[in-house]
């Protein structure tokens, strides 16, 4: 391989590794809005926690069940919007007893 192919290649390949990170942000959080709620609830049974979008630019993390969270945390149903249903039951979202306990956040 001549040099000049090889400064070439180099450079190719440092350009190719150099997108990879930018491709990973690219590719966003799976919305809630983009899903019907038996999707919703599939997909977060499958995975066991994840950060889902619920709309523009809110976002929060649910769990399919108290083991996903913190010893000291409780688990609070969580229900999104998704695209058949305005209120659906897709799993839990982790608190810590006594704070937002009551708020319908």
């Amino acid at each position: 391989m001549s040099a000049d192919r090889r400064q070439n290649f180099l450079l190719l390949a440092a350009c190719a590794l150099a997108t990879i990170p930018t491709l990973a942000l690219a590719q966003g959080r799976p919305s809630t809005l983009a899903m019907t709620c038996g999707q919703a609830r599939s997909f977060l049974s499958a995975q066991g926690a994840a950060v889902l979008g619920t709309g523009g630019y809110t976002y929060d993390r649910f769990v399919r069940d108290r083991s996903f969270c913190e010893p000291t945390q409780v688990t609070k149903n969580a229900f999104v919007p998704t695209r058949d249903t305005p209120e659906c039951l897709v799993g839990y979202r982790c608190i810590e007893p006594g704070r937002n306990w009551f708020d319908d956040e």
